[in-house]
C-alpha cells in the first residue's frame, strides 16, 4: 500500500509537469503562430485618427479628477516632409506634422531569421500603427486641439558618422506672437533611447504657458493582446506604468476598453511592451504628471502622460527633457534608462530563479560565444549544484530496487492484509535507513528550474534567432527536425530504467508510457529547452548509474567472499 501510495506520488508530479507544460505550450503556440510580422513599406503616413489629450484647466499641479483631460479625435494625413535619422542601432522617420516619431527600424535585428529587412519596431502602417508623440499643449500652440504644429527642419536626411558618438536634429515652429519653440532629437551611438528636449522662448509681450505631453499610440493587431493581466502563461502584450509605489504594473487593452486609467505620479514612466522589444516615455522625475489611457474609435491603444502648467514669461527661455527608449528588452539597456524599466522583461512565477540563471548564461555566453552551449554548461553547474541531494536520492532509490525482493515477499507473507504489509514495508525501510520519498526530490527540484529557464528563453531577447550547432539555427523556435525532443524522450526512457518498476501493474505501464507523452509534448517546444532537457537527462541517467554500480558492486563481491 506505502509502495503503491509513493508510485502515485511520482505519477502526480509526473502529470503536475505535464499539466504546467500543456499550459506553456498553449501560451508558445499561441505566441508564435498569431504574430503578425510587420513588413516594411515606404508609404509611412496614413489617413487615420489621432489622439491629442487637451487641459480645459490651466491650474499649477494637474488634479486627478477625471474632467481634466479630455480628448478630441483628430484626422490627419501628413504631406509634409520626413526626417530620416540612421544610427549604428537604429533608422527612425520623423514626421514634422508635431515632430512625432513614425518609424523605427532596429538594424541589429532581422523581422525573421535570415531575412534583409530589418525588425520594425514603431512604424505608421494601417495594420500595426506604432507611434510616439509629443507636444506642447496651448490653444495658440504650437499643438492644439485641433491639431499639431508643422514644424521645419535644418536638413532632411541625418546619418550618424564614423567616429561620431551622437546626431541632433532639431526641429523649429515659431508663431506670429514671438513663441518660438525647438524640438530636438538627440541620437547615441550604440543605444536606443533618444533624448527629445523642447526649448521654448517667449519673445513676446505677454505670458506664454502650456502642458507638455507624451503618448505611444498602437494597434491591438495581436491576438495574445487579448490576454488578460491575471494570465501568467502567456508573454505580456499590452502596456504599463511605473511609480515609487508599484514599480511595475500592467495596463491591459482590456482595461483601456473598459476603463481610462488616470493617476498622478512623480518619477515614472508608461509603456509599450512586447514579445522581445519595448517602448517608453520616461520624462523627468521631480515633476508630478498625469498618467492617461485612452482608445480611439479606430482602435489606436493610448498610453501617456501630461505634465503641469509650464509658464515661460517675456524674455524667457524654459527647457524640459525627456526620454524614449525604443528597441530591445535587454536589462542593461533598459536599467540605464530607468531602473524599474527592466521589469518589463516577465520572467513569471519564478523570477528569481531565471535571473539566476540568465546572469548565468549571459557570463558564459561572453566566453563560449554561443547560447546553445551556454544552456549546455549552464545544465551541468545546476547539476553539479545539486549533485549531493541528487546522489541522495538516487542511493535511496538503489536501495528500494535491491529490497523489491523482500517486499514482494512481505507481499506473498501477509497477502490482503493491507495494515500489517504497510507496517512491515515501513520497519523494513526504517531498518535499512532508506528513505523512498527521497526518489521524487529529483522531480520537484527540476520543476522550478524548469519553469524559471522556459521564461529566460522565451522572454529573452538574446536568444532570438539564436543558433546552436548543425541543424539548430535558431534556439528560440522548435526543432526542425524534432530530433532534440526524440533524443529527450530516449534519455528519459533510459534513465527510467534503472528506477525500480512500481508493484501494481497499470502504475507500471503509465510510467513506461510517461516517455512517449512527454515526447509528443515537447515536439513544439523551443530547441533550447530541448537541449535543456535532454542534457539534464543525460547528465542524471550518468550520475544515476554511476551511484547505483558503486551501491551493486561492493554487495556482489561480499555475495561473493561470503559463497566462498
Amino acid at each position: 500500500m506505502f509502495n503503491k501510495m509513493l508510485d502515485s506520488i511520482r505519477i502526480a508530479l509526473y502529470g503536475a509537469i505535464i499539466a504546467v507544460l500543456l499550459l506553456f505550450y498553449q501560451a508558445w503556440e499561441k505566441e508564435h503562430t498569431t504574430a503578425i510580422v510587420v513588413k516594411n513599406s515606404t508609404n509611412n503616413t496614413i489617413q487615420s485618427t489621432n489622439y491629442i489629450p487637451q487641459v480645459t484647466e490651466p491650474a499649477a499641479v494637474v488634479k486627478t479628477t477625471n474632467n481634466n483631460i479630455t480628448t478630441t479625435p483628430l484626422t490627419t494625413a501628413s504631406n509634409n516632409p520626413l526626417i530620416h535619422v540612421t544610427t549604428d542601432t537604429l533608422e527612425a522617420d520623423i514626421d514634422t506634422v508635431g515632430g512625432n516619431i513614425t518609424q523605427v527600424k532596429l538594424l541589429k535585428y532581422p523581422a525573421e531569421l535570415h531575412s534583409t529587412q530589418s525588425f520594425l519596431l514603431l512604424n505608421d502602417l494601417p495594420n500595426s500603427r506604432y507611434l510616439a508623440q509629443s507636444g506642447l499643449l496651448n490653444p495658440e500652440g504650437p499643438d492644439t486641439s485641433k491639431g499639431q504644429a508643422v514644424y521645419t527642419a535644418d536638413q532632411q536626411n541625418y546619418v550618424l558618422a564614423s567616429g561620431q558618438e551622437q546626431t541632433e536634429v532639431k526641429l523649429h515652429w515659431q508663431n506670429s506672437k514671438g513663441i518660438k519653440v525647438t524640438k530636438s532629437f538627440i541620437f547615441k551611438r550604440g543605444q536606443y533611447d533618444i533624448n527629445v528636449d523642447y526649448q521654448i522662448e517667449n519673445l513676446s509681450t505677454q505670458p506664454w504657458a502650456g502642458n507638455l505631453y507624451l503618448q505611444l499610440l498602437r494597434k491591438n493587431y495581436g491576438e495574445n493582446a487579448n490576454q488578460s493581466h491575471l494570465s501568467t502563461t502567456a508573454t505580456y502584450f499590452g502596456a504599463a506604468i511605473s511609480s515609487p509605489e508599484k514599480r511595475f504594473q500592467k495596463v491591459t487593452f482590456n482595461e483601456m476598453n473598459t476603463q481610462n486609467l488616470n493617476q498622478t505620479i512623480t518619477g515614472g514612466w508608461a509603456a509599450m511592451v512586447q514579445h522581445y522589444f519595448v517602448s517608453a516615455w520616461v520624462p523627468d522625475n521631480t515633476i508630478p504628471l498625469q498618467y492617461f489611457s485612452h482608445v480611439t474609435n479606430d482602435g489606436l491603444y493610448t498610453i501617456g502622460m501630461i505634465s503641469p502648467k509650464i509658464d515661460v514669461q517675456p524674455g524667457q527661455i524654459i527647457s524640459t527633457h525627456s526620454q524614449l527608449y525604443a528597441g530591445p528588452a535587454i536589462a542593461d539597456n533598459l536599467e540605464k534608462v530607468a531602473p524599474s524599466l527592466k521589469l518589463t522583461i516577465d520572467y513569471g512565477w519564478f523570477w528569481f530563479i531565471s535571473g539566476i540563471i540568465f546572469w548565468m548564461m549571459q557570463h558564459i555566453y561572453d566566453v563560449v560565444g554561443n547560447w546553445g552551449w551556454s544552456i549546455v554548461l549552464v545544465t551541468v553547474i545546476i547539476k553539479l549544484m545539486f549533485y549531493h541531494l541528487s546522489a541522495k536520492s538516487y542511493r535511496s532509490m538503489s536501495g528500494m530496487k535491491k529490497l523489491q525482493p523482500k517486499i514482494n515477499a512481505l507481499k506473498e507473507r501477509f497477502g490482503d492484509d493491507k495494515q500489517k504489509f504497510t507496517q512491515a514495508t515501513l520497519e523494513l525501510y526504517r531498518k535499512e535507513k532508506i528513505n523512498p520519498m527521497s526518489g521524487c526530490l529529483p522531480i520537484l527540484v527540476q520543476i522550478p528550474v524548469f519553469i524559471g529557464l522556459y521564461w529566460v528563453l522565451i522572454e529573452s531577447v538574446q536568444l532570438r534567432q539564436a543558433p546552436f550547432i548543425l541543424w539548430i539555427h535558431d534556439l528560440s523556435v522548435k526543432d526542425p527536425y524534432y530530433i532534440l525532443p526524440v533524443l529527450m524522450g530516449l534519455s528519459m526512457f533510459l534513465q527510467q530504467r534503472l528506477n525500480p518498476p512500481p508493484p501494481d501493474p497499470t502504475q507500471a505501464k503509465i510510467m513506461m508510457l510517461m516517455p512517449i507523452v512527454f515526447t509528443a509534448l515537447f515536439l513544439n517546444f523551443p530547441a533550447g529547452l530541448m537541449l535543456y532537457w535532454f542534457v539534464n537527462n543525460t547528465l542524471s541517467f550518468l550520475q544515476q548509474w554511476f551511484i547505483m554500480r558503486s551501491v551493486e558492486v561492493p554487495q556482489k563481491k561480499t555475495k561473493r567472499d561470503n559463497a566462498k
